[in-house]
Formats: C-alpha cells, structure tokens, sequence
C-alpha cells in the first residue's frame, strides 16, 4: 500500500508532517512527484506552479530553493471554521520538502519503507530531471538494485521519454508507466519501452477492467491511482492488482485487515 503525496487526506501534501504520518499509520511505501528547482535541487511539489499549495506564486522551475524554503506549504490545509490551521508539529513539518530529506526520513525509518517516485512532464529541463535523481539515488545506495524486485525504488512517469531515459541509466530500477485513459498499446497489455510496471487510474479499472486482467495475462505488475472509496479498495483486490496508492493509508490498511 502506497501512501500517495504522504498521509494527504489527513496532512499538508508533499510535507514532513504527509509523510511522518503515512510512516505512522503502517504505508508499505511513500509516493511523491519531483521538480527541479532553478539552482538543481529537486523538490517534492506535485504542481508546475507552487500557487495552490504554498502561500507564494511562480513556477517551481523559476524559484531557488532558497525561495521556496521562505514559503509555508501547510496553512491552507485543515482550517476550522475560524480559519486557524492545525499544529503539524515540528516548524519545518510543513516547509518545502527536499527528495533528499525524503531518502534520509526512509533511511532512518526502522522498518523498510519504498519509494515511488514521480517524475512530472513537460519540463524546462528536459533529461536533468533524470540525471539529478539517479544521482541522488546512487548516493544513497538505491540506483543500482541487484534485481528489479529487490529495488525499494520505482520511478513512474506518464512520460514514456522519462522513463526510456532511466530504464538505460539504471536498467535493474523498476518503472512505472501511468496512464490516465485507455490506449490502444494499453488494450493488448503492452506497456513502453523501458516501462516495467502498468500504472492504470483508477477511473481504467473502474470502466475498463478487462484491461486490467489484459495486463496481468501479459505478466505486468498493476499498481493503480488514486484509491480511495472503499469500493475501488475491494474492486482492485477483486482484480488482483500489486500496488494500490491512496490518499488514505490507514483507512486503506484496516479495510484491508492489516491494523
């Protein structure tokens, strides 16, 4: 079970505090999309613009992370009545969070934690995305698994370019192709190349599960988005997928009889 963005439904996105608490409530795994700041750092925002989630304006690609560290990505969420936003704990709960703080957070985790990791397109910066994480991946030990499925990371993208680009980088690190609708490609249970994992919305497995069973004739792991209504939950172990990401790891885990 995969946390998507962290504990979201119950914590600022993208933060310290989403993900802290994804950790908390039992995720087998955290979900998270990266950008590129303007000065190579990469950062864990789902937007092209930080003007939803933060309370500042422009494009992660333009800022510095010296910028977005000024910005507070947390007070938006969980406002009572009065407008008072809850207490996420530690001050830095709710800063822009950094894909290097989230390696370290998994790496002193006491139990094994994975990673899937998103990277978004189109982008200014074409293949650096890539670079810059496979970097930051080797540095922690995580680029190079001896086997796809010993990898405690995957990289998804609904870019097939992104993933060709890490599938030759590092060939052992598992992919994750998404898609929102329904291919031709994704009919007869292919996926691209470099893809090793279908990364169907949940909206496919809804209206379209002979796909899903399609795919798994044809030996791919599922691993489906955004899963959240109990009814999708039963639906996707009905249909026998690997992966389920949601918005809401705990409730997920006690439907699926594992707290």
């Amino acid at each position: 079970m995969v946390a998507h963005r962290g504990a979201s439904e119950d914590a600022p996105e993208h933060t310290l505090a989403a993900y802290v608490k994804a950790i908390e409530d039992g995720a087998d795994a955290l979900e998270c999309d990266v950008r590129l700041t303007a000065d190579g750092h990469l950062v864990c925002v789902h937007d092209r613009r930080v003007n939803r989630t933060s309370n500042g304006r422009g494009a992660v690609s333009a800022l510095e992370l010296a910028d977005l560290a000024t910005l507070d990505f947390g007070t938006w969420k969980g406002r009572d009545e009065a407008g008072e936003s809850p207490d996420w704990g530690d001050p830095g709960a709710t800063s822009v969070l950094t894909l290097e703080r989230l390696l370290e957070l998994v790496a002193d985790t006491d139990r094994r934690i994975e990673l899937a990791i998103e990277t978004k397109h189109p982008t200014r910066w074409a293949g650096q995305v890539e670079d810059k994480l496979l970097q930051l991946l080797d540095r922690f030990g995580l680029a190079a698994p001896a086997a796809p499925e010993e990898s405690a990371v995957r990289v998804m993208s609904f870019s097939a370019r992104s993933l060709h680009r890490v599938a030759e980088a590092a060939p052992t690190l598992p992919t994750v192709s998404l898609t929102q609708f329904v291919t031709p490609r994704l009919r007869d249970g292919r996926l691209p190349a470099g893809a090793r994992i279908a990364g169907p919305s949940i909206r496919i497995v809804r209206h379209h599960p002979a796909v899903i069973l399609r795919l798994r004739q044809a030996g791919h792991q599922i691993h489906v988005w955004t899963v959240d209504e109990p009814e999708d939950v039963e639906l996707c172990v009905r249909l026998g997928v690997d992966g389920i990401i949601t918005n809401r790891p705990k409730q997920v885990l006690t439907q699926l009889g594992r707290l």
